[in-house]
C-alpha cells in the first residue's frame, strides 16, 4: 500500500518537489510532455518554493513577536500548501494506460455512495468541468459519515470539507492543459478519465480505512 509519506513531499523539514512517478511523456497522447515538464517543473515547483517562503516568515514573525502580515502570509501557506498537496496527488492520480475497471474494494465503496462507477464517473467529469475560474474536482472519502464525495475546489484551498481524504484529483488551471487542448476544458476533463488511476484511489481509499480502524482501538 502506498501511504501518504512515501509520496516524497517532505523532507529534512523543508517540502520538495517530488518526482514523477513516470515519464515526462508517458501519459502521451492524452496528456503531453510539454505540459507535463512546465507544470511539473515549474507550476508545481513554484507552489514549493512559496510554501516554504510563507513557513520561513511565519517563523521570523514568531522571533520578531511580529504578525503585522499575518492575513498575507497565512493565506500564503494555505494557497500554496494546498497547491503543493494537490498536486503530488495529481501526478499520481494519472498513469499509463489509465482509466478502466476500478479494483473491486473501490467499485464497493463507490457502488455504495454513487450508486454505480458510471455514475461517479460521470458526476466527477461534470463536477470538475463546471469548477469556476480555477481550481480542481476531487474525489474523497469523508470519514464521519464513512462515504465518498466529489468535490469542486476553487483555486487549491475552497470550497473543501475538513476531514476528507482525497482519493483522486484533476487539474483544471489552465496551466494543466491549454498548450494542448486551449479553452476546451471539458475535453481535457474527458481524457483524464482515461488516464485515471484507481489503483492509487483504491490504495489512498484502504489508507484512509486502516487510519480510522487504528484510531477506534
Amino acid at each position: 500500500m502506498l501511504h501518504w509519506g512515501e509520496l516524497k513531499g517532505f523532507e529534512e523539514g523543508q517540502y520538495i518537489l517530488p518526482d514523477l512517478p513516470y515519464d515526462y511523456d508517458a501519459l502521451e497522447p492524452l496528456y503531453d510532455e510539454q505540459t507535463v515538464r512546465i507544470h511539473h517543473d515549474k507550476h508545481h515547483a513554484g507552489y514549493v518554493k512559496k510554501l516554504n517562503a510563507a513557513l520561513s516568515k511565519l517563523e521570523d514573525a514568531r522571533k520578531n513577536n511580529d504578525y503585522s502580515s499575518i492575513q498575507a502570509v497565512s493565506n500564503e501557506l494555505a494557497f500554496n500548501g494546498s497547491g503543493h498537496v494537490l498536486h503530488t496527488l495529481f501526478w499520481h492520480s494519472m498513469k499509463p494506460g489509465g482509466g478502466g475497471e476500478m479494483p473491486g474494494e473501490l467499485q464497493s465503496a463507490i457502488e455504495q455512495s454513487f450508486g454505480s462507477a458510471a455514475n461517479a464517473k460521470s458526476q466527477f467529469a461534470a463536477a470538475t468541468k463546471a469548477v469556476e475560474a480555477s481550481g480542481w474536482g476531487i474525489l474523497a472519502f469523508e470519514p464521519m459519515s464513512q462515504k465518498m464525495l466529489i468535490l469542486q475546489c476553487e483555486k487549491h484551498q475552497n470550497l473543501t470539507i475538513w476531514g476528507v481524504k482525497p482519493l483522486l484529483v484533476c487539474d483544471v488551471w489552465e496551466h494543466a492543459y491549454y498548450l494542448k487542448y486551449q479553452n476546451n476544458r471539458g475535453e481535457w476533463v474527458d481524457n483524464f478519465m482515461e488516464l485515471a488511476n484507481w489503483e492509487f484511489a483504491a490504495e489512498r481509499l484502504a489508507e484512509a480505512k486502516e487510519a480510522m480502524t487504528a484510531g477506534g482501538k
